[in-house]
């Protein structure tokens, strides 16, 4: 754990403060929820569950003591909806925005809706976040950013041009948020995630993020599909890491720290081909059957990058960030959730 994480937790826990986690029913927010909880904050969690489910709420609320899970207070509502987002964030000290409609083949097929809830949404959200006089407002922004720029590893002042809806709207966030700051003197950061994995992402549906497929897909004895070569490569990043990164951006002190965009990976390349092994290794020692799997390849999916790396030199520099967690360690906790779910 780095020290400046480490700082932080044990100064949260001797000066609780309130948080509103938006998307907290999600992935990336019930872990942020299990964490703040863990650190005895107070949570207020929103989330219309169009990607979300109740169970992830419910594993959280097993992971904490009762007088944990009492300091949580759940709103069921839609960042679409700016009364909903004016009352979340009343008496709030900070806010991590994760809602969000994920996805950029779903945004290839459905660009409306992903504008709706990813620009109006969070252009809502800001505003709310204003008028409550938020002390800080951390947003998931992406990776998609970097559009066709093919530089490695990417670095967040150098982009080029978007290859989805998707990667406009999170674009689109980074310069709201810039705005709202030079405007409104509202504070800001935004998160540039990279293909973030782990506990209590979805495993199901058409929308599916690679990691969480494929080990399903193995469990359930099924075809792995690989598109494109297998070649295409990412910088897989531990959820963990992303947690680690919410809380530090959220409370850090330095001025220049703040009103950025910021890489979360582990500067790191991992292709499909190497990934496939890494999970087929993981499970074969309990499931004999994936000795001999092999991957189906098929063809490469329209607005994904062929490859993609962080570098993590400033959000190093200037958050103190450091990932704990490579893709291989991650992966050794992680797929034990998945067989649990999944068996």
């Amino acid at each position: 754990m780095s020290t400046a994480f480490k700082n932080i937790q044990q100064q949260l826990k001797q000066k609780p403060k309130v948080w509103l986690a938006t998307g907290v029913a999600g992935f990336i927010g019930s872990n942020l929820l299990e964490t703040l909880l863990k650190l005895n904050q107070r949570v207020i969690g929103l989330d219309n569950f169009s990607t979300g489910h109740q169970h992830n709420l419910d594993e959280v609320q097993t992971l904490v003591s009762p007088q944990q899970w009492f300091g949580f207070t759940f709103i069921q509502g839609d960042i679409r909806d700016p009364d909903t987002c004016r009352k979340a964030c009343e008496g709030v000290d900070y806010i991590l925005h994760q809602a969000a409609l994920g996805s950029v083949p779903r945004s290839i097929e459905d660009p409306i809706t992903t504008n709706q809830n990813n620009i109006d949404g969070f252009l809502n959200m800001l505003v709310a976040a204003r008028d409550a006089g938020a002390a800080r407002f951390v947003y998931a922004a992406s990776s998609s950013t970097y559009g066709d720029h093919p530089g490695l590893p990417k670095v967040e002042d150098t982009i080029g041009n978007p290859l989805s809806p998707y990667a406009v709207t999170k674009y689109v966030n980074e310069l709201y948020a810039d705005v709202f700051a030079r405007c409104y003197d509202l504070e800001s950061i935004g998160l540039r995630y990279f293909n973030v994995f782990g506990a209590r992402q979805d495993p199901d549906g058409a929308y599916a993020a690679v990691i969480p497929k494929w080990i399903a897909a193995m469990l359930r004895e099924e075809d792995v599909y690989i598109n494109g070569t297998g070649e295409t490569s990412r910088d897989f990043c531990y959820i963990k890491n992303a947690v680690q990164a919410n809380l530090l951006a959220a409370t850090t002190e330095r001025v220049e720290a703040v009103n950025q965009v910021y890489n979360v990976a582990v500067n790191a390349r991992t292709t499909l081909c190497e990934l496939f092994e890494l999970l087929r290794a993981g499970l074969v020692t309990k499931y004999s059957k994936l000795q001999d799997l092999k991957p189906v390849y098929r063809d490469f999916r329209a607005g994904d990058v062929l490859h993609s790396q962080a570098d993590i030199s400033k959000a190093q520099r200037l958050l103190e960030y450091e990932p704990t967690y490579a893709i291989a360690q991650g992966l050794a906790e992680a797929l034990g959730w998945y067989e649990d779910v999944l068996r």
